[in-house]
């Protein structure tokens, strides 16, 4: 039996999403929302290792009321119970308060056996919130996990990918990992689990539930990087047309190239 926690995040489901000028941050009122892809690879490691190993799933997330969707979808997909840590004074949060927050809703609920992320948000793309989550629970992680080779009640032993090798890790529990997209398909919702959960409860978990209530470790006050500035990148549609010969153009477009420095002759 073994006790599986999985990060979800809600994430804006098109890239035309505004930035508030002044924080940096996305505007999300109004615009259609989805449960993060990365986090249905966590959440489906997670059902297999519960259908070998038995035990219980939990998922967490942060984000305003409306992120009880997300919740509702893994109950959709097997999850047990789940909670949500929304507050105003959470909102704003970069890379390193969103970790705190979330090590801080955990810890809430009690350290389980393993917790599971996405590798990546599609709408952060840091990868570094699970590491970070693990570094404030003081306990092992492994990250681009793209394979599962074991798991028995006190280790976890895992198949890194790291680009030009693969490597084999096994660390103690509790322990997090990160999941790539290559480890399982995500299966989809049933409706017969959304009909059985349509009447579960989702947990709300504020800053006052918190053990730790300074709000300077929240939020905006919480957050050491900020945007400075936002500005959509400068369009370059220049172009021209050359009606040569194949030879003629070849070398034209060579000599351009190594004029641009995009190449360089030895």
């Amino acid at each position: 039996m073994i006790n599986i926690t999985v990060c979800i995040k809600q994430v804006p489901g098109t890239s035309d999403v505004e930035v508030d000028e002044k924080t940096g941050v996305l505007k999300r009122d109004g615009v259609d929302s989805k449960m993060n892809p990365f986090d249905l690879f966590a959440l489906e490691s997670a059902l297999r290792l519960r259908q070998q190993q038995g035990g219980s799933i939990s998922v967490i997330t942060m984000g305003p009321p409306q992120a009880t969707a997300i919740v509702h979808e893994a109950y959709m997909m097997g999850a047990d119970d789940g909670a949500i840590l929304s507050d105003r004074r959470f909102a704003g949060s970069d890379v390193l308060a969103t970790s705190y927050t979330l090590s801080q809703g955990i810890l809430k609920q009690g350290l389980p056996d393993l917790i599971i992320c996405g590798k990546q948000t599609t709408d952060g793309d840091t990868a570094q919130v699970g590491p970070e989550i693990a570094e404030f629970l003081d306990i092992p992680h492994v990250t681009d996990i793209r394979r599962i080779i074991e798991l028995t009640d006190t280790t976890i032993t895992v198949e890194m990918d790291m680009s030009d090798t693969v490597e084999i890790a096994k660390i103690k529990l509790p322990a997090l990992i990160s999941v790539s997209k290559d480890i399982y398909q995500p299966r989809l919702p049933s409706f017969k689990l959304k009909l059985a959960s349509k009447d579960r409860a989702v947990k709300v978990l504020t800053l006052d539930d918190f053990d730790d209530k300074d709000e300077t470790h929240y939020g905006l006050n919480g957050s050491p990087t900020q945007v400075k500035r936002i500005f959509p990148p400068p369009s370059n549609d220049s172009h021209e047309m050359w009606e040569e010969s194949g030879v003629d153009a070849a070398e034209r477009l060579c000599e351009q190239l190594i004029e641009k420095k995009f190449v360089e002759i030895i």
